[in-house]
């Protein structure tokens, strides 16, 4: 068997096509002859280093991402649904203490990603399906008990999460992120070869299979593995 790509997923739970995006390739690291690394960054830091625009300052973007939501959460198996008010979600409140929060649960759990997997995963739930805020402790802390972290270790990756390590190491991967030439998330770098091949958004992974020598199954390549 041939060695195994790797993946690098970077992404932000502020962003609903991350969620696609992360759903999609954790289903697949076990389909594909893949090694997905995950990386999560900062939103914030990449619209303003790559200079773009958020999609609610283009009110006709704007509109036709939330109804582009209602389709996407069908066909990707997701269960998502835009909040009440999704610029104060995505671009008022930010992310900054989630993502440093997620990079906590990555340093602490050396060796897998199964937390971060799961507590990723919780919030995107709670700003993208539940509609409740992301950025208070009591609601990282809540979304973190859900995705099966004792009480112990919250209030570990709690404390974690305000150290400079963990500020430093997500100013990091967004730098690198950017490096790499991000302007928006999803933003998925395969690496084959030696080269890095850099691939935006939720609806490229047809493409990006054939890149990398693998076959596209569709959004849900195994019902059973896919439900969340």
């Amino acid at each position: 068997m041939t060695s195994k790509k790797v993946i690098e997923l970077f992404y932000d739970v502020v962003s609903p096509y991350s969620w696609l995006g992360f759903e999609v390739m954790c289903r697949y690291r076990h389909v594909w002859n893949i090694e997905l690394k995950l990386r999560p960054a900062f939103l914030g830091g990449i619209m303003q280093g790559a200079g773009n625009k958020p999609p609610g300052l283009v009110p006709n973007k704007f509109l036709y991402m939330t109804k582009d939501l209602n389709r996407l959460s069908g066909y990707f198996g997701v269960p998502m649904q835009a909040p009440s008010d999704p610029f104060e979600a995505m671009f008022q409140k930010g992310s900054l203490s989630a993502m440093r929060f997620v990079t906590a649960v990555q340093e602490r759990e050396k060796g897998g990603d199964e937390q971060v997997v799961r507590v990723s995963r919780e919030l995107w739930r709670r700003i993208w399906s539940e509609d409740k805020d992301i950025t208070e402790p009591a609601s990282l802390s809540e979304a973190a008990m859900k995705a099966g972290l004792s009480d112990s270790e919250i209030k570990e990756v709690l404390q974690l999460s305000t150290s400079k390590e963990i500020k430093d190491k997500l100013k990091s991967a967004t730098q690198n992120a950017l490096d790499y030439g991000a302007f928006g998330f999803p933003m998925v770098v395969c690496h084959v070869n030696g080269k890095p091949d850099m691939f935006f958004g939720s609806d490229r992974f047809e493409l990006m299979a054939h890149c990398i020598g693998e076959k596209w199954l569709g959004p849900q390549p195994d019902k059973s593995a896919a439900k969340l």
